[in-house]
């Protein structure tokens, strides 16, 4: 999994507004804690959380802190993989953001199974907003990491596309996830909110928005 730490005014800057940056803060918080637990519940033999900035007490046990590279988003996911092949070589690996904390653990698992894994070189999880959620890879490598996501444009609508066809021209086999939500704005907070209603997410974003009815 690769994140920020949920810093007030350095994660989740496009809720603010309607948040403050301490709201957006335990949204993202919130995120994180809702999305490492799913991924707790899929069966992997290490878990390993690719950080910018400090660790805190929301990261569970069983967890591998590591920092994050520098340069841009691009650079950072492709040297996340690159981390991965260096611990485990020729384990497959996955990728997951922090922005999903709708992520069904069990569905994901069912994908990501010895008995659905055979033939398969990659999985590739789309955004609604033309970006992607996840990408897993079969046999990583620093090497092929960098052929797929080095110079790929990053949050864009175009995103998505751009990184298919570094798959197809790498001709690697791809097992589609199911299409999720990020949350990046206000908007995409309530469709997510409303979409896993037990979430800690959901709850963080209720108690926000009552407190904003009552102080408004």
């Amino acid at each position: 999994m690769i994140a920020k730490s949920p810093v007030p005014g350095r994660v989740k800057t496009r809720l603010i507004p309607p948040c403050t940056p301490e709201q957006a803060a335990a949204l993202a918080e919130a995120a994180l804690g809702d999305t490492l637990a799913a991924l707790a519940r899929v069966p992997a033999g290490r878990r390993l959380l690719v950080l910018e900035g400090g660790a805190g007490a929301w990261v569970p046990p069983g967890w591998q802190v590591l920092p994050q590279s520098g340069g841009g988003l691009d650079a950072r996911l492709a040297a996340a993989f690159a981390h991965a092949a260096r611990i485990a070589p020729d384990a497959p690996a996955l990728l997951v953001g922090m922005d999903t904390p709708q992520l069904d653990a069990a569905l994901l698992a069912e994908s990501l199974s010895p008995a659905r894994r055979t033939g398969v070189d990659a999985w590739y999880g789309p955004a609604d907003d033309g970006g992607f959620w996840a990408l897993g890879l079969a046999r990583p490598t620093e090497q092929l990491a960098g052929r797929l996501l080095l110079g790929v444009p990053m949050s864009t609508p175009d995103t998505g596309r751009a990184l298919l066809d570094r798959l197809s021209g790498e001709t690697l086999t791809v097992s589609r996830l199911p299409r999720l939500t990020d949350v990046d704005d206000i908007r995409d907070a309530r469709r997510v909110a409303t979409e896993a209603p037990d979430s800690r997410f959901a709850a963080c974003l209720r108690s926000i928005e009552t407190a904003r009815k009552v102080t408004g």
